[in-house]
């Protein structure tokens, strides 16, 4: 990934935790605030919001997207898949919101929100074998917003 450039070094990002499954999300946050803080981003040109679950996400993300006080949203949350349909719903929700919420405000919302079957799933990848969603959020936020300063420039 390239660094990022100096004038989007000034603008500040948010980022939404789902307190839910949170020996999960709070690996998902430390990566993602690693990420900004290996970028050159100030401890302080970062926000975070803590909700009760996922499907709060996207109600948070609203108005943080459309205070444009922000150059990017991360969502972090864990579902994971009990022995109902209840994941699926809370899913659905939140892939379908994120991106409208995005499309409209044309700022980032990012849905570092892991869909796994098992903990075990979750945990590899929240910073496990498997990476660190968290990271992965943080690193496209970062790239969208610079994508999105210069399409405003055009």
């Amino acid at each position: 990934m390239n660094p990022p450039s100096s004038t989007l070094l000034d603008r500040r990002f948010a980022i939404l935790v789902s307190r839910y499954n949170e020996s999960i999300t709070g690996k998902l946050l430390a990566g993602a605030v690693d990420t900004f803080s290996n970028a050159g981003f100030a401890e302080d040109a970062v926000d975070v919001f803590w909700v009760p679950g996922a499907w709060e996400l996207s109600v948070a993300a609203a108005p943080l997207a459309r205070s444009k006080k922000y150059a990017g949203v991360v969502c972090l949350g864990a579902v994971i898949k009990g022995e109902t349909t209840h994941d699926q719903h809370i899913n659905r929700q939140l892939s379908v919101t994120l991106g409208q919420i995005a499309v409209e405000t044309e700022v980032p919302v990012l849905m570092g929100v892991l869909t796994v079957n098992s903990l075990e799933q979750a945990i590899a990848r929240s910073g496990g074998a498997v990476g660190n969603k968290g990271v992965e959020a943080a690193e496209a936020a970062l790239e969208m917003a610079g994508l999105m300063q210069r399409l405003r420039q055009i």
